[in-house]
């Protein structure tokens, strides 16, 4: 039997909306995005799931909430957090081109070597979150799992598992379902960025 591992990202919030970079600030989910949570509910519903992990941001526990219920058992894991967007949190595209254009601009086209003024290093954070899901991985063989996280860390863990490099290659949408099936030691991407739910 094989293990599969569900990362959804969470559902719309209110600066998703105003397409301002959330980073590691607790932002709460928009009344589109509890719609979408609810949508994502009745999606996973015929799954029965082991065991259910979650970032410790606001959007995510709220989404996980709306998803599993208040009283569902999930561990919060503060290492499955997104990237830390340092000065550029709170900002659009548009204020950061004003605000910060040239470590923005060398940002958007070479995240991997540009640092973000008071933020974290895409060295730093890959490192963090494929660490958290090795262990997560380890711990969960042979049974069903949920991980409620944000669009960054499926986006770098993708890359992992594909062995792709680029920050923006696997970048999924709110309250999709990505499934990857683990066994015989190898992770194998599955499903990616499944929206069907939201379209019904």
């Amino acid at each position: 039997m094989r293990g599969k591992i569900y990362l959804i990202r969470h559902a719309e919030t209110t600066w998703n909306r105003q397409k301002k970079y959330c980073g590691i600030q607790d932002v709460p989910l928009s009344s589109r995005g509890r719609r979408q949570a609810r949508l994502l509910a009745q999606r996973l519903k015929g799954v029965r799931f082991d065991q259910i992990y979650c970032s410790d941001r606001l959007r995510a526990l709220e989404t996980a909430q709306l998803i599993f219920g208040e009283k569902a058992a999930f561990k919060k894991v503060p290492q499955l957090r997104e990237l830390c967007f340092g000065v550029f949190e709170g900002l659009s595209h548009e204020q950061n081109l004003k605000k910060y254009p040239r470590v923005y601009k060398r940002w958007l086209s070479d995240p991997a070597k540009t640092r973000i003024p008071k933020g974290e290093s895409l060295h730093v954070f890959r490192r963090r979150v494929v660490t958290a899901m090795k262990k997560i991985i380890g711990r969960s063989r042979n049974k069903t799992v949920a991980i409620v996280t944000h669009g960054g860390v499926i986006s770098v863990f993708t890359a992992h598992i594909l062995n792709s490099g680029g920050f923006w290659k696997h970048l999924v949408k709110s309250a999709s379902i990505s499934v990857f099936a683990c066994g015989n030691g190898k992770v194998r991407l599955r499903n990616f960025n499944d929206t069907e739910h939201l379209h019904g």
